[in-house]
């Protein structure tokens, strides 16, 4: 069984590694005995279509490897299509990470599951991509709505699902960051 022990010290040990340039703004924005919603949002410097292209084209070049199962032994995957999957593959093994419900291209991308330790303990949710152009930049939405019962509350969990999304989002945003012509 997973211990949010576990999940703290892992989570602790991945912020002393992260050092991004980029401003953003992570919260936990409700949560109770159900459930929790997370919203983490950043402010890219490239246009939408640039973004939306990272994002669904070249997910296993930016997602964080420790935040998969195989880690580089395995391939991300993303098709964006409704029904489309989230999947990992490593060899003859695979996983859905999570499965594509909406698409408005360049715009909003929903996938429905529970990502990582969430998929074992039964949690559910929809993980939201908002983009939205300010002039040549993009803001970027990253909403995580999910419920379930486990067996001691979301007090403890929301808050580091939080990060990790927080740092998946940055994970982006660094992947996109323009280069310095200098």
């Amino acid at each position: 069984m997973l211990h949010f022990t576990h999940i703290k010290k892992f989570i602790y040990i991945l912020s002393l590694g992260l050092s991004f340039s980029f401003s953003s703004h992570a919260s936990v924005k409700q949560l109770n005995e159900h459930g929790f919603t997370l919203e983490n949002t950043v402010l890219i410097n490239a246009p939408a279509k640039q973004v939306w292209a990272a994002l669904v084209s070249d997910i296993d070049y930016w997602w964080p490897k420790d935040h998969t199962w195989w880690g580089n032994k395995g391939t991300l995957t993303l098709r964006p299509v409704a029904g489309g999957c989230f999947c990992e593959t490593a060899g003859e093994n695979s996983a859905e990470h999570m499965r594509i419900s909406f698409v408005e291209v360049n715009h909003i991308l929903r996938m429905t599951g529970g990502l990582g330790p969430l998929q074992g303990m039964g949690i559910y949710g929809a993980l939201t991509w908002q983009l939205t152009a300010q002039n040549n930049r993009t803001k970027l939405v990253l909403t995580y709505q999910a419920h379930g019962v486990i067996e001691s509350n979301f007090t403890e969990l929301a808050p580091i699902v939080d990060k990790v999304q927080n740092s998946q989002l940055m994970a982006l945003a660094e992947y996109i960051k323009p280069t310095n012509p200098d």
